[in-house]
């Protein structure tokens, strides 16, 4: 079934401030932490989305629906098209068919109807080998996948309900780690993460034609997840380094640079899993690992992750708050307004809601879902713009 495009355009083109009203999780139920060691589930329960209310305070479940997902590569691997109409869903790892004991890398993206009474899986398509990390542009016309055990980005169109593969962008063997692709609010450009040769690859987009500018940024070891701002300024990336006890890092990208470049590298501690770039621009947060997934007996661990904030001054990056989170922490989200702020804790299976006055992290509560979040996503949206509650 397709929208018509006067339908989509009255979907999107509804003048006002933009508003996201929902957000979804991806949650693994495949794996769980045991003494610092992953360890495969006997017989899992199926990994699950979740829909979540962002006018609540604090957010309710609304929603939910099975769909594979798993908690392996970059805690970007769900997107919410702009009419948040549809969630897409990738698969990076599946347990082995031969060896329950195991996992291998899947190839699959999950189209999820959000509209549905209840939200369902429309369609499932084929992607390169361990899909990762997904973004969607904010025109809600293209998507793209990162391939981590392929080399690769796949290309899809988006057109109302009906999702389209649209070609494939080789950019390196198996072994380059392609984890995350942020797409430029313009559509235009769009960054690469490659946590198997620590760089960042920038792509071109002219309609459904993507292609590698070969221009690599180099930010530090294991470039992972990448956000781009609202005004296109500045991305940031989170370098998690060898996972080894050493304190890692985040760097900010300058994107109004001819040719874009990396500026300010900044030390948060031991695996920034997570980050994310608040609506207003103002704000970043990411979610460092802090050694919580590591063994008791560890000297590198730590009983809890901690969520960092930063200030974003011109295109540095000031530290203003920190607060513990769960173990083995994900994701992060920044509502609408800018003041509150989602933590994915995958042992826990819960999110750590947040509130920010300006000067301290105030926790308001906790969200549980089915299963361990491993990625939360809001809708990007053009500016000026709102959704409206039905097409």
């Amino acid at each position: 079934m397709r929208f018509e495009s006067s339908s989509l355009l009255a979907v999107l083109l509804v003048v006002g401030p933009a508003s996201a009203q929902i957000a979804v999780t991806s949650n693994d139920n495949k794996v769980n932490l045991v003494n610092g060691v992953v360890k495969i589930v006997a017989d899992p329960k199926p990994d699950t989305v979740t829909i979540l209310d962002l006018k609540a305070s604090p957010p309710k479940v609304i929603g939910e629906a099975e769909a594979p997902g798993s908690v392996v590569g970059p805690p970007f691997s769900v997107a919410i098209t702009p009419d948040e109409g549809l969630a897409l869903v990738t698969s990076s790892q599946k347990v082995d068919p031969a060896d329950p004991t195991k996992t291998i890398p899947d190839n699959h993206l999950s189209v999820i109807d959000l509209r549905a009474k209840p939200p369902a899986v429309i369609a499932k398509l084929e992607t390169g080998k361990g899909p990762s990390g997904v973004s969607i542009n904010r025109q809600g016309t293209l998507a793209l996948v990162a391939n981590r055990n392929g080399g690769s980005i796949s290309i899809f169109t988006i057109e109302g309900k009906t999702v389209a593969p649209a070609g494939t962008l080789a950019l390196g063997d198996e072994k380059a780690g392609v984890s995350h692709v942020a797409i430029s609010p313009d559509g235009r450009l769009a960054l690469a993460t490659r946590d198997g040769d620590d760089r960042i690859s920038v792509l071109s987009i002219d309609g459904s034609k993507v292609e590698y500018t070969k221009r690599d940024v180099y930010a530090g070891l294991r470039p992972y997840g990448v956000d781009i701002a609202k005004d296109g300024k500045i991305a940031v990336v989170a370098n998690i380094g060898r996972s080894l006890g050493d304190s890692d890092t985040v760097s900010v990208i300058d994107l109004e640079a001819k040719p874009p470049r990396v500026v300010e590298t900044t030390t948060v501690g031991q695996t920034p899993e997570g980050l994310r770039i608040s609506p207003d621009g103002k704000l970043v947060g990411v979610v460092v690992v802090n050694g919580s997934n590591k063994p008791p007996d560890s000297p590198f661990f730590n009983d809890h992750g901690k969520l960092v904030l930063f200030k974003v001054a011109g295109k540095s990056l000031k530290k203003v708050a920190e607060a513990p989170i769960g173990h083995w922490s994900q994701g992060v989200l920044f509502t609408p307004d800018n003041k509150t702020i989602l933590v994915c804790n995958m042992v826990e299976k819960n999110l750590t809601v947040f509130r920010f006055d300006g000067s301290k992290l105030r926790q308001t509560g906790t969200v549980s879902v089915s299963g361990g979040p491993v990625a939360v996503r809001l809708a990007d949206k053009p500016a000026g713009v709102r959704v409206a509650d039905k097409p």
